[in-house]
């Protein structure tokens, strides 16, 4: 029970944002352990793109823009305006789309010098791979956790 307490308190954490190890940070907490499993997760999210409008109107404009350089008289105003249904179709078609994004998760339990576990769910890192038995280091940020190994 434990366990699920601490992945559904420290996942929407890392969930969205990721932490470059590039980048200086103040730590407010370092604790030491060793990683107990290790588990290698694929999360996929189906996410819905919605227009805001304005696609659908600059659609439209160029639509009838387009429309208005065939035809002459009615015939014109016709172009004009099948042109413009047209461009905001089209337009609103391509705002609102759905598209799959996939996040590389690892989940590790780690026994601290302490003798606590721990539960961690951080992106996956493909330079720093974690497997039962490395040693490690819990980085305490104001905003989260992060696992790296031990040097």
């Amino acid at each position: 029970m434990k366990k699920w307490l601490w992945m559904l308190l420290i996942f929407p954490l890392f969930a969205n944002a990721a932490y470059q190890r590039n980048q200086a940070r103040p730590v407010n907490e370092v604790v030491f352990g060793q990683v107990d499993t290790v588990r290698y997760i694929t999360q996929q999210d189906i996410v819905r793109s919605k227009g805001s409008g304005w696609e659908t109107l600059l659609g439209a404009v160029v639509g009838g823009v387009v429309g208005h350089q065939f035809g002459g008289g009615t015939g014109k105003e016709v172009a004009t305006a099948v042109g413009a249904v047209a461009g905001a179709g089209i337009a609103r078609n391509q705002a609102n789309q759905e598209y799959q994004v996939e996040y590389r998760l690892v989940e590790i339990l780690i026994k601290t010098e302490q003798g606590k576990l721990i539960d961690v769910i951080q992106d996956v890192d493909n330079t720093m791979l974690f497997s039962a038995g490395d040693r490690v280091r819990i980085l305490y940020f104001d905003d989260g956790v992060r696992v790296d190994k031990e040097y």
